[in-house]
């Protein structure tokens, strides 16, 4: 790290909408002095991300946010429903996400752009991640690697990138923090809702849609706490989470209000990223988190014990129970929490001094 400025990286996940939260927190960095030396980000992440790595102002991205219109990204794909439903590559054409992509973004490669900038992809023919950005994938279009980071699967058709077609990166890494940490300080990373997902009811009778979007939110989810549960003696990372969690992946409707909730989470946070700075490693903020249990709630299914092991243990009862009755703990560390099938588990938490 040198003395004068840390080289910090910044990941943005993806989450339909709700990653306009995006635009308030880098508000609040920019304000605050933090200039990344990295960016990187999947679907609405990664078209931020690179909004943002190409010059674009942080006002003109919220202005261009709020005018925003169902009608400026939805239209039936009525062109591929002609071949029949079963034949069809997607809900909606691909027309108006290309057209929001290069009105945001310049016709650049990524070898063409100063700050160094990671848009993730699946290559879903050869059925692997595709960092595009990363050495040996510069010499592409980034409004192509755009699209295709942003075209979840059926909703949107693929995208192809220097000749492989590629899908929305969400669907193997929604957070690609595992491809960001080499050489630098810190990496600030920001999960739009999918960790803390609501209660629901009554999906069944939205549609197909409905559906989909909720089963896509648990699967990124549980792909998403992998990598973070093994994180600590890698680079530093500042997580943040807005509570966005509350609203759908398309709510137009919103958009002032999950800016705003960027920009709420991303202050919370400041005071972590010099303590993250000098510890050199881990996840902050750090918390400090008393667990309990609802007795008669919990049936000692044990998937709790499973999941943290170094936080839940079964009593003699045969009911899970903490180990202790207070952890020092960063975000990640309470995951395990929200798995629980019975909502037994009681967590309360007060930052650290």
């Amino acid at each position: 790290m040198t003395a004068e400025r840390p080289r910090i990286g910044l990941v943005l996940g993806g989450g339909g909408l709700k990653g306009f939260a995006h635009i308030g927190v880098l508000d609040v960095l920019h304000k605050a002095g933090i200039s990344p030396v990295l960016l990187a980000g999947s679907s609405i992440g990664s078209l931020i991300a690179s909004s943002y790595a190409l010059g674009t102002p942080v006002a003109k991205m919220r202005e261009r946010a709020l005018t925003l219109k169902r009608k400026d990204l939805f239209r039936v794909n009525t062109g591929g429903f002609a071949r029949g439903l079963l034949k069809s590559p997607s809900f909606y054409a691909a027309e108006p996400l290309r057209a929001l992509i290069a009105g945001v973004i310049p016709d650049r490669r990524f070898d063409q752009v100063s700050t160094p900038l990671l848009v993730n992809t699946v290559d879903i023919e050869r059925g692997m991640q595709i960092v595009w950005g990363a050495p040996g994938f510069r010499n592409a279009s980034i409004r192509d690697a755009v699209y295709a980071s942003c075209a979840l699967p059926g909703f949107f058709p693929p995208g192809t990138v220097s000749g492989r077609v590629c899908v929305d990166g969400g669907t193997v890494d929604n957070m690609p923090v595992s491809s960001c940490g080499e050489g630098l300080d810190l990496l600030i990373a920001v999960d739009v809702g999918n960790s803390d997902v609501q209660p629901a009811a009554d999906v069944t009778d939205e549609g197909i849609a409905s559906i989909f979007m909720r089963s896509a939110t648990l699967m990124m989810r549980t792909l998403q706490h992998a990598p973070l549960s093994t994180w600590n003696g890698h680079t530093p990372l500042v997580l943040i989470r807005p509570h966005v969690s509350r609203y759908g992946w398309f709510n137009f409707d919103k958009i002032p209000t999950l800016i705003s909730a960027g920009a709420q989470a991303t202050e919370e946070v400041l005071s972590s990223i010099p303590l993250a700075l000098k510890a050199g490693h881990g996840i902050y903020p750090r918390q400090r988190v008393r667990v309990s249990v609802v007795r008669d709630k919990c049936t000692g299914c044990g998937q709790c014990i499973a999941m943290a092991p170094y936080a839940m243990t079964r009593a003699v009862d045969g009911k899970a129970t903490p180990r202790q009755s207070a952890f020092d703990w960063s975000p990640v560390d309470s995951d395990f929490s929200v798995h629980c099938p019975t909502d037994a588990i009681r967590l309360e938490r007060t930052p650290l001094v």
